[in-house]
């Protein structure tokens, strides 16, 4: 998706104390920056924030920071999350290609990655943020068990992911290519879910989790 940038919506992110400018100064002190010692999880790609916030209404004891390269969708998040006096919520604005830059190891806990674009063209698949040189990012700051959530529409994109997660050394814990006819509790409808499902597009969904040498993939 591509939105031409609004002058106004940076303005408006500028004035917001949730939104996180200078990231680099938090690295490894993104509790001290919350001011709890709660788990801290992450949306990489974060729409117009109804997950997140949904997530964040209902689990009061966990942080989330949300990530996306578009000021014209973080103002939305911020809006949601302040209407509902949300403290823990935190926005980034940032390109996620840079998220290595970010936190330190085992500052974080889960990731969701909901609905990111399926770059079907084989010399795009790089660009997936399923792909392994994504998850070698995460995995140098993941806890060691942590977890990551991954949801889709597109077949393609979801064969693949799973065995970029297997290749990765990510343990699957459940799978299904039909969300909303599953047994899986706990999810929460993003934007795209709803519209997808509307259309009577199949969601499909796997959880896995961190079980790798760490070691092996630092950079």
């Amino acid at each position: 998706m591509r939105l031409r940038k609004k002058g106004w919506a940076k303005l408006e992110l500028e004035k917001e104390p949730k939104v996180i400018f200078s990231f680099l100064d938090h690295k490894g002190q993104w509790k001290e920056l919350f001011g709890n010692s709660d788990p801290i999880h992450l949306e990489l790609g974060c729409g117009r924030g109804r997950f997140i916030n949904q997530l964040a209404f209902t689990n009061t004891n966990i942080n989330y920071i949300a990530l996306d390269v578009y000021d014209e969708l973080l103002v939305h998040v911020l809006r949601r999350a302040n209407e509902n006096h949300l403290n823990n919520i935190r926005v980034i604005p940032i390109n996620i290609k840079n998220i290595g830059d970010l936190f330190e190891q085992d500052e974080i806990e889960k990731i969701y990655i909901n609905f990111c674009t399926p770059w079907p063209k084989k010399k795009h698949h790089k660009r997936r943020l399923t792909h392994p040189n994504f998850l070698k990012l995460y995995q140098t700051f993941l806890k060691e068990d942590a977890e990551i959530w991954f949801k889709t529409d597109d077949d393609l994109l979801f064969t693949d992911s799973l065995e970029y997660f297997k290749e990765a050394g990510f343990k699957e814990l459940y799978r299904t290519y039909d969300l909303h006819q599953s047994d899986f509790q706990g999810n929460s409808i993003t934007e795209y879910e709803e519209k997808f499902s509307s259309q009577s597009i199949k969601i499909k969904f796997v959880r896995v989790r961190n079980s790798s040498n760490r070691a092996r993939y630092h950079v």
